[in-house]
This record gives structure tokens, C-alpha cells and sequence, in this order.
């Protein structure tokens, strides 16, 4: 029997059908049929996963995807959503009620930020932030009411890392859940669930997919706290559609190889351009220079597949960079075998205000770099075009 992730990623997948397929078989259906009226009844009346009742509900390609991960990440259960956002959201709305209060980092996705300040609040939940580079602090905002505490590690963009093993302490000391948000690391590089966490989120649109085709999000972790997700999902219905989990079930069995790749040629980068004229600072979480290396390095494998820098002209200078790229993608996405450039002030945290930027550190000219699968020389190669003068 294989012990080692990787294999798992490759070899767990549903029952072969009579058509002896190797591959994973792709089960786009809406529905399922029963073999009686007393089968059909008795489906209906069990809420569990076991029992395939309608694709909203649970897909044989939907679950393989979900029991992949849940192998990956060490987790009891899990499920599958339309998107990373949809992921997250869920885990609020599933696992929190009126009057209650959730504890999150303050640096965290720019969407994120909205579904904590805009719309929780309609239903009465209250949030409080607390600063990654000072995560001692945490423990002073958990009130009676607060329900769970809410983090991403590398954080986004600003990659500050958090020990996971100190806030599931301090967590379980005080009662409350500790999700964490594992996008950017992958199971391949960092396990929140051997450190403590309660609950991990995943956009697998980014890493996950690794070729930027599907969107998709996930959530693994306890047992009982799947339950009350996969009901709320089950009734609203922002879960993910077989061929999408098909897709993502077939990228994790590159998983591991592709994160290798990301992280030698991010960690390439973040040497070559430290020092360089143009940047004030380079951050990447196996940098020595990262404030949290000796954290990052005991709880993941390799620094991830993402770099930011600082350029010293600001915006402007970001605007250039940005323009004069050649090879490199403009986008507004991540994790994918194509390198990719973003400016985070004015795209996925623009409707932060700038006091609030700059407390999580996205500063005018913060570029955010996604290292792809191209050669880490064509790469550099691109960035230093772009940066000269």
C-alpha cells in the first residue's frame, strides 16, 4: 500500500467501472437513478455523502476530488465548492450564527475582507483583526462569543507567515476553532491540520488546478464540522461541478512535482533580485531576510511558488513595470505553469482603503510575482527588461 502523498494524489480515485477504465472516469450526470421506490425513500432520508441523490448534493468525481485532498491535507472529511470564495464563505455561513464573533488576520484576501466588513455584518457577525506580525496579540480579541479565528499563511500578497502549531495552542486553550486558509503553500508544501487547525480552505482554482482552466474551492478538516457544511451547501448550492473536479482531480497528480518547480525558481528569483537598485525590498518565506523564516521553514517544505517585491518608485514604477513586462502574464490570477505579474493596490485589494493597504503591507509599489513552470532564466530575464531604466 503507498505511504508517501504524492502517490496518493496519483493513485486514489473512484471505483473502476465495467469498462475497466485507467484513467479517472468523469460522471456528468444531475441525477441518479435507484433500483426501488423503498431505495429512492430511504436515500432521501439520510443526509450523509454516502448515498448519490443529485450532483448538488455529491458526484463520484466531486468526492474523488474531495478524498484526494482530504489524503493530502490528513483531514477526517471534506467538501467541494464552485470557487475558492464560495469555500470560504460557506465555512462562515455554516459554522457561525447571530451574535457571533469570528478573530481573523488582518491580512487576507481583498474579497475576504468584503464578505468580513460588508456582508456578515447583515446577519449580526462581528470580526475583529489582529496584525500577523504580532500574532501574540490574538488571544487578547477572543471574546465569550467568539466562534473561530481565521487565517491565511502565506498571507495574501504580503506573504507573512503565522505559526499554525502557537495559534491551534492558544486556540484550543480558549475554545475556539482555527481555520486556516492553505492556498498559497498546497498540502504539498505545508499541512495546517498536522499543526493544529481545525478546518483548511483552499482556492483550488489557483496551485490546485496549476494551469489556470477551472475554478473550484474546497474545505477538509473535522468530521463534525463537514457535517454543517456539506448541509448548507447542499440547500444554497454553490458546489462544484463534476467536470471541474475532474479537471482538479487529474492536476493533483502533479501536484507535488509542479510545487518543486514553482518554489526552486521562486526562490531563484527572490536571490537574483534582492540587492537590485530598483527594488527596496524582496519577500519570499525562505529568504533569510523574511521576518518569519525560522516559522515558515519549520512548517513547510519550500517557500511556495509566490515572491513580492517592493519597487522603489512606487506606483508609477509599478505601472511601468507592469507595462514593460514581455513574457509575463497581466493577471489576476495565481498558482499557474505560466508566470504571472500583479500590482495588489489596484486589483485584488483596491477596495481596501490606503491605511488599510498599507497596515497589511501592500504598499503603491508592491508587485507580486507568481512563479510558472518557464525556465527560472527566461523569467529573471523578464523581470530585469522590465526593471531597467
Amino acid at each position: 500500500m503507498p505511504t508517501h502523498p504524492d502517490t496518493h494524489a496519483i493513485r486514489t480515485q473512484t471505483e473502476r467501472t465495467r469498462e475497466h477504465e485507467h484513467s479517472t472516469p468523469l460522471f456528468l450526470t444531475s441525477s441518479f437513478v435507484y433500483e426501488s421506490a423503498e431505495d429512492m425513500a430511504a436515500a432521501f432520508a439520510d443526509d450523509s455523502l454516502d448515498v448519490n441523490i443529485y450532483s448538488r448534493f455529491s458526484n463520484p468525481t466531486v468526492d474523488e476530488f474531495v478524498r484526494k485532498i482530504c489524503v493530502l491535507e490528513g483531514a477526517e472529511d471534506g467538501v467541494a465548492t464552485a470557487s475558492g470564495m464560495a469555500a470560504i464563505f460557506a465555512t462562515f455561513m455554516a459554522l457561525l450564527a447571530q451574535g457571533d464573533h469570528l478573530v481573523s488576520a488582518s491580512a487576507v484576501f481583498g474579497s475576504t475582507h468584503t464578505i468580513l466588513t460588508k456582508y456578515l455584518p447583515k446577519w449580526g457577525i462581528t470580526h475583529s483583526y489582529f496584525d500577523m506580525r504580532r500574532p501574540e496579540a490574538m488571544g487578547d480579541l477572543i471574546r465569550p462569543e467568539t466562534r473561530l479565528v481565521y487565517v491565511e499563511t502565506p498571507s495574501n500578497p504580503g506573504l507573512d507567515i503565522v505559526d499554525i502549531a502557537e495559534l491551534s495552542r492558544v486556540c484550543r486553550q480558549r475554545g475556539v476553532l482555527l481555520v486556516v486558509d492553505n492556498c498559497f503553500a498546497t498540502p504539498a508544501v505545508q499541512q495546517p491540520i498536522r499543526d493544529g487547525a481545525d478546518l483548511v480552505i483552499h482556492s483550488a482554482t489557483k496551485f490546485l488546478d496549476g494551469q489556470g482552466r477551472v475554478l473550484g474551492g474546497v474545505v477538509v478538516g473535522r468530521r463534525d464540522l463537514i457535517k454543517p457544511l456539506y448541509l448548507f451547501l447542499r440547500n444554497t448550492g454553490p458546489t462544484m461541478s463534476a467536470f471541474n473536479a475532474w479537471v482538479l482531480s487529474k492536476s493533483l497528480e502533479t501536484l507535488h512535482v509542479r510545487m518543486e518547480r514553482h518554489a526552486e525558481t521562486a526562490m531563484y528569483l527572490a536571490e537574483a533580485l534582492s540587492g537590485h537598485p530598483a527594488i527596496r525590498s524582496v519577500r519570499y518565506p525562505f529568504l533569510p531576510s523574511h521576518p518569519a523564516v525560522d516559522i515558515a521553514k519549520r512548517q513547510m517544505r519550500n517557500g511556495g511558488g509566490l515572491v513580492t517585491f517592493e519597487l522603489v518608485g512606487g506606483r508609477e514604477a509599478g505601472v511601468r513595470f507592469l507595462n514593460r513586462l514581455q513574457m509575463l502574464s497581466m493577471t489576476n490570477n495565481l498558482g499557474d505553469t505560466r508566470s504571472i505579474a500583479s500590482h495588489p493596490a489596484s486589483t485584488t485589494h483596491a477596495k481596501l482603503s490606503e491605511d488599510e493597504r498599507l497596515a497589511v503591507g501592500i504598499t503603491p509599489g508592491l508587485i507580486r510575482i507568481s512563479a510558472g513552470l518557464e525556465h527560472r532564466d527566461d523569467i529573471l530575464r523578464d523581470i530585469l527588461q522590465a526593471l531597467a531604466d
